[in-house]
């Protein structure tokens, strides 16, 4: 471990992407976390030497079998211990408490009414709104325990014994909700455990530069640029590592936006004078996509698409030995890990061959879409790339519902691009919105143009406002600029003759179509 890394929290996985959400809240007090399995042993803890663990939300009873468990052992390292939710849960439920199932549960917002402050609620209210998704609940503390809270349905809402240094919340602190959840994490990080607050945006670059010349040594290295935000910081990210041994390729697949090929060239060539070589695929693309319906199958014939081109091209590289990917955090959760389930393949984790050729290098892999923004600045990128939204790696590919086709990509990328033009225009704030873009729907509705009756696709409008891409609620447009979306999307782009707009938040929905 990087002496810049020696400073963590670890964060037990109970299957659950609260996991991911709690990691996230805690780099955001500047302290470094990483998420591991809920079976990791005492003795392999001890071995990472974490200033402090959380255990974290989870689906499962504790009172039923099979539901994950811990080492008990854990419990006397002397390391202080933070439980939320099934973890708060799990420890009562392991240290004499009782931990029972009620009439009802709680989800959603809750009020929490405190009896005592401690040390975890110092600075809370003595009453508060949090975010509650529980059916058991803690009925009987363990011996050594002091309560803090309760809600309704909650007797042991917050709880702890400081002479052990375990703190506990029925709660969740980490999501955006619970009035004072980041008040819980300062207290817990900086007051109880005394982190200091070196994870940084100059942090991550210094750690990433020195494992990026460790594993790639002399070798020549070769990185897929897409033109969105993570490919474009892991290149520069890479670049700043190891300088004229990295050659970037931008492959134009024919389902990428409107304008990608000029903004790679300008800043990447011009800018940054990194070694770019552009290859038009987009033939071969649409021919492996030609007939395919299945999300699945299109994502996995793309990567390999994309890793053959890749081999291809490198044997004009000497040496060219490793494959730089933007993979984020987010991309690796979503693609199913030991503890959680698969909600989708992405491009950057589940679509490649196993048969490559290559190593991979993925500077980004630990890292939420808000740090990568802020590397990206940190290193000299414009904003016009690092405030541009996230785009999904097998591009237009998985917002055309059904068979992807050259004329159905023409159409969904002029409607896009409308999308993007309206919004630079509006007044609304840019980064308050996640993402905003067009789907092509694999159906055709009847409309009226010009007097005629006309048989043509709809688009579907998404616009979704989030700050890590786990959750995400719809975007409350204005009406004008819905109707000039919608307006111009059916006046200038042939065969659509219908805009509709997605109202639906993650979960239960995903962000993409597809």
């Amino acid at each position: 471990m990087h002496q810049l890394r020696s400073s963590k929290v670890l964060v037990l996985d109970f299957g659950a992407q609260y996991a991911q959400l709690i990691a996230r809240r805690i780099r955001e007090h500047h302290v470094f976390s990483e998420i591991v399995s809920s079976e990791i042993t005492a003795q392999e803890i001890k071995e990472k030497a974490p200033i402090a663990i959380v255990l974290s939300g989870g689906p499962k009873s504790v009172n039923v079998d099979g539901a994950p468990r811990v080492d008990k052992a854990i419990y006397d390292l002397g390391i202080p211990i933070l439980g939320i939710c099934y973890g708060a849960q799990l420890i009562a439920s392991d240290l004499g408490g009782e931990v029972s199932s009620g009439l009802s549960g709680e989800y959603g917002k809750t009020e929490l009414v405190l009896s005592n402050h401690g040390q975890i609620c110092e600075g809370l209210r003595s009453s508060s709104t949090v975010w509650m998704s529980h059916f058991d609940s803690v009925t009987k503390l363990p011996d050594g325990f002091n309560l803090l809270a309760s809600t309704k349905e909650a007797y042991g809402a917050a709880f702890e014994s400081p002479s052990r240094g375990i703190y506990a919340v029925q709660f969740h602190p980490e999501v955006e909700h619970s009035e004072f959840g980041s008040k819980i994490f300062e207290n817990f990080l900086h007051v109880i455990v005394g982190a200091d607050s070196s994870w940084t945006s100059y942090s991550i670059i210094e750690d990433s530069i020195s494992r990026i010349k460790e594993q790639v040594g002399d070798e020549h290295v070769i990185c897929a640029l897409s033109g969105g935000v993570d490919s474009s910081v892991a290149a520069a990210l890479v670049h700043r590592a190891i300088g004229d041994q990295l050659h970037c390729v931008f492959v134009d697949t024919g389902l990428m936006r409107h304008g990608e090929a000029e903004i790679v060239e300008r800043t990447f060539r011009e800018q940054f004078e990194i070694d770019l070589i552009s290859v038009d695929a987009s033939d071969e693309y649409f021919n492996d996509l030609a007939g395919v319906t299945d999300p699945e199958r299109k994502r996995k014939l793309i990567g390999e698409r994309f890793i053959r081109i890749f081999e291809k091209t490198a044997r004009d590289i000497k040496g060219a030995k490793y494959l730089v990917q933007g993979t984020l955090y987010p991309d690796v959760i979503e693609s199913g890990t030991k503890s959680a389930a698969r909600i989708k393949s992405h491009h950057n984790v589940g679509g490649l061959p196993d048969d490559m050729d290559f190593e991979l290098v993925e500077p980004l892999r630990e890292l939420f879409k808000d740090e990568v923004r802020a590397v990206g600045s940190e290193l000299g990128l414009p904003d016009t790339i690092v405030w541009r939204q996230p785009f999904p790696g097998p591009g237009l590919a998985v917002r055309i519902v059904g068979e992807v086709t050259r004329e159905r990509a023409e159409i969904v990328r002029d409607a896009d691009r409308i999308v993007q033009e309206e919004f630079a225009k509006s007044d609304l704030d840019h980064r308050a919105i996640w993402q905003a873009f067009a789907v092509l729907a694999d159906i055709r509705s009847v409309g009226v143009m010009g007097d005629e009756r006309s048989y043509a696709y709809p688009i579907i409008l998404r616009a979704v406002e989030s700050s890590d891409a786990m959750t995400a609620d719809w975007a409350r447009l204005p009406y004008d600029l819905l109707e000039r979306i919608s307006s111009r999307i059916v006046a200038e782009v042939g065969g659509v003759n219908r805009v509709v707009y997605d109202i639906t938040s993650k979960p239960p929905a995903t962000i993409e179509w597809e």
